[in-house]
């Protein structure tokens, strides 16, 4: 009796034993599976894309901290973004833009946009939203007679609202579109031939630094002026009209169908030549100094730019084809007639400093290029924010 009882407690100290074992092992599998601790099994690739992510991170932080540029786009990164479709993307938000809500929906869409881009509807001659039909009316709104008052004191206003991105003189037909990022000037003019002529008496550059005759030297009237330049940016929140900066004759109009790759100061300073390779109408001509040229430079979603006197330009079309350019000349001597927006005449185009000239659709850039003798300063600098009818500079 004993023997048996002896027997069985040896077994069940035994089964016991094996359970309490087999318990361990699988909390040791269990601990080991954890990773010594870690609740959860490490993933290298998530790893990786965490710290490389930071690390791209702040080495472009430290880079803005420190004021360095922006590498350049290489030409294959170029060419990926060219190769975006983006002129069918703009036709297609031109037709949305010209989409009329219903007037329930007006109010709350341009609110979100007014909202969103700071607009400032006060300087609206039309400050009810549900005038507005359609996105493409609201952006080209029009603004109080008194939002934009002329300078007085300058011979050249600002020919936009928005940010000044550059400007200076154009040493050896290069022109900055930002900072250190440089373009043709005969690249974003186009060939000689149609553009002004500088007077007969005047004379090439002799500087050695030029090789002359540069293309810089056959616009001047005079070998003691100098040609320089300024570059607008309009934001989408910006006043979408431009406007004559000066008083002058239009000569020529020449539109260069192209690429609507972005022209934010971020891309400009990354894309080298982007004027160059962006659709744009350049209008030239003379004012009282010489050369005088002012071009509306297209951009992403901006394939339609209007000039009020010129009905038959047509931008972004889809037959049109990049790498060529199609001129319109008008005679030397304007004669204006009103009609409508801004002053039309077949015979030439005569602009006032402060005239309505045009419009984009959403944001874009303007640049101006002038002859003026060399002691004209200009009032303003890069960085700043500027609105219409704001002088730009004088003698």
């Amino acid at each position: 009796m004993a023997a048996s009882v002896q027997a069985k407690c040896s077994r069940l100290i035994c089964s016991a034993r094996r359970a309490s074992g087999s318990g361990q092992r699988r909390l040791l599998v269990t601990s080991s599976g954890g990773g010594g601790g870690f609740p959860f099994r490490p993933r290298p690739l998530p790893l990786l894309l965490v710290t490389g992510g930071g690390y791209y991170g702040y080495q472009h932080y430290k880079k803005r901290e420190d004021g360095a540029a922006p590498a350049l786009a290489t030409p294959a990164q170029v060419a990926l973004y060219r190769s975006f479709p983006t002129r069918l993307l703009s036709r297609a938000w031109g037709r949305v833009n010209q989409v009329e809500l219903p007037t329930w929906l007006r109010k709350p869409v341009y609110s979100l946009y007014i909202w969103t881009f700071g607009v400032n509807m006060q300087e609206a001659a039309v400050e009810d939203l549900s005038h507005y039909r359609n996105l493409g009316e609201f952006f080209r709104r029009r603004l109080k007679e008194s939002a934009r008052p002329l300078c007085s004191a300058s011979c050249l206003v600002c020919p936009a609202d928005g940010k000044i991105v550059h400007l200076g003189r154009v040493l050896a037909s290069e022109v900055e579109q930002v900072k250190g990022v440089t373009y043709s000037l005969e690249h974003f003019l186009g060939p000689r031939g149609g553009i002004p002529e500088a007077s007969p008496d005047a004379s090439p550059e002799t500087s050695p630094e030029a090789t002359p005759p540069s293309f810089r030297a056959g616009l001047l009237s005079s070998p003691d002026n100098e040609l320089f330049h300024v570059v607008v940016y309009l934001a989408p929140g910006d006043y979408h009209r431009f406007h004559s900066p000066a008083d002058w004759t239009v000569e020529l109009r020449r539109h260069f169908p192209g690429s609507l790759m972005s022209v934010s100061p971020g891309v400009a300073g990354r894309v080298k030549e982007l004027f160059c390779l962006n659709e744009r109408v350049a209008l030239s001509g003379r004012w009282r100094h010489g050369f005088f040229s002012f071009t509306a430079v297209g951009a992403t979603n901006v394939g339609s730019i209007r000039v009020y006197f010129d009905q038959e330009l047509q931008t972004n079309a889809a037959r049109d084809k990049e790498g060529a350019f199609h001129d319109l000349r008008y005679a030397a001597a304007a004669t204006t007639t009103t009609a409508g927006e801004g002053g039309s005449a077949r015979g030439g185009v005569a602009l006032q400093r402060g005239e309505a000239v045009g419009e984009f659709n959403l944001g874009s850039t303007v640049v101006v290029l002038f002859e003026a003798p060399s002691d004209f300063a200009f009032s303003v600098k890069p960085g700043q924010t500027v609105r219409v009818g704001e002088g730009l500079g004088g003698l």
